[in-house]
């Protein structure tokens, strides 16, 4: 349906799309407006069709939209019924794009997700990623991701910029030490899920993975088979997830009656080549087992002991992460034990989380925990990520 009117040459054009119902030329008003909007004065919101072409385009002489007439006091709009296909090879040909700021302004919503990630070289959050972005745009909404590299200033940097009105809520995989830093960036009010990293202080919604238990029984397992000196490497030491880790690995160490040696537990960056020196550190000390508390390190680990011809199930037992589906976890699964991350599912759970969040502000705090799966090595049954 074309609108046209004869005060200063203003044009309409409401259109029906997939998704997205009747924006005007200028992507001001939406379909449903289009009955309301009939009956009022045509605004400055309109597109004014400024070349002679255009008004031809859509199948009006550009003089006829000046000489309509219509009488001054009402200043209502003239509908004219054009064929749907002629109004859509015109937006074709005029490069008609919605304009998302104006239909921000109209709905008070921008339809946008910020997620803020440490690192998306990890693939860990890369799958992830892909799971919240495929769930959002289901439902609407498009996703925005920021890159901190593990580097609290940049967090700081980027939750200020997303929350300034670029986006409607925030997923954050938070690397920060300190809650009341983070807090203190926040506004009043704004729609925010912690995702894989929480604080003690539960002021925001959650969404994360338990590795507790899983890494408990490995280290059970691993005594179980005559391993004396188990050594594990954890991620940085300020995050939740490192912690949660390290401490089932000292708990279960001290009920397998093992060693206690602090010289066993090594930290990485959780950025790409650091764990060559923690594995360095642990050969030296004779381990018999190593535990890689994050995917990118243990694939890490997998090659470099390899390159150094050490064999697995052999020369050293290993426990690693699996934080997505890798060929270098598929050569090797039949040689070590694999603790397996329900990646998509917190993806997903992340997506769901931050549209109840958007939605229902005032909705009560929910932390949602996932659990990770133990899968030793002579478990016939092959993983996958499809088996969670």
């Amino acid at each position: 349906m074309w609108i046209i009117h004869k005060k200063k040459g203003i044009f309409h054009n409401f259109y029906t799309k997939q998704g997205e119902k009747g924006l005007d030329a200028e992507g001001k008003l939406s379909y449903t407006e289009v009955a309301n909007y009939l009956r009022k004065p045509i605004n400055h919101c309109a597109r004014r069709l400024s070349h002679e072409g255009d008004h031809q385009r859509c199948g009006e002489a550009g003089g006829s939209v000046h000489r309509h007439r219509v009488p001054h006091h009402q200043q209502y709009p003239v509908c004219v019924q054009r064929d749907e296909r002629e109004v859509y090879r015109a937006i074709e040909e005029l490069g008609y794009t919605p304009d998302a700021s104006a239909r921000s302004f109209r709905t008070g919503k921008k339809k946008i997700i910020g997620f803020i990630v440490p690192d998306i070289a990890n693939k860990f959050f890369a799958t992830m990623i892909e799971s919240v972005e495929k769930y959002l745009s289901a439902n609407g909404y498009q996703l925005i991701i920021a890159n901190t590299r593990e580097n609290m200033d940049r967090e700081e940097t980027n939750i200020r910029l997303l929350t300034a009105g670029l986006v409607d809520g925030l997923l954050v995989a938070s690397t920060m030490d300190d809650f009341q830093r983070f807090d203190a960036l926040i506004p009043a009010g704004f729609p925010v899920v912690l995702v894989d990293r929480i604080f003690e202080t539960k002021k925001y919604s959650s969404v994360c993975v338990s590795n507790f238990q899983p890494i408990y029984r490995s280290v059970c397992r691993l005594a179980g088979k005559g391993d004396q000196r188990i050594g594990i490497i954890g991620g940085l030491p300020r995050l939740s997830s490192t912690q949660e880790r390290i401490s089932a690995y000292r708990q279960a160490v001290a009920d397998c009656g093992l060693p206690e040696d602090e010289h066993l537990i090594q930290y990485g960056d959780s950025l790409e080549n650091s764990a060559c020196a923690c594995l360095d550190q642990l050969l030296e000390r004779k381990c018999d087992a190593i535990i890689v508390c994050q995917g990118l390190m243990a694939s890490e680990t997998i090659i470099y002991l390899h390159q150094k011809g050490i064999q697995l199930a052999q020369d050293i037992d290993l426990v690693s992460f699996v934080d997505y589906d890798s060929d270098v976890y598929a050569l090797y699964a039949n040689q070590m034990d694999s603790i397996i991350q329900p990646v998509e599912d917190l993806g997903q759970a992340a997506g769901e989380q931050i549209l109840r969040r958007v939605e229902v502000p005032d909705a009560p705090i929910f932390e949602n925990v996932l659990t990770s799966t133990y899968r030793p090595y002579n478990q016939p049954r092959a993983w996958s990520h499809s088996d969670r």
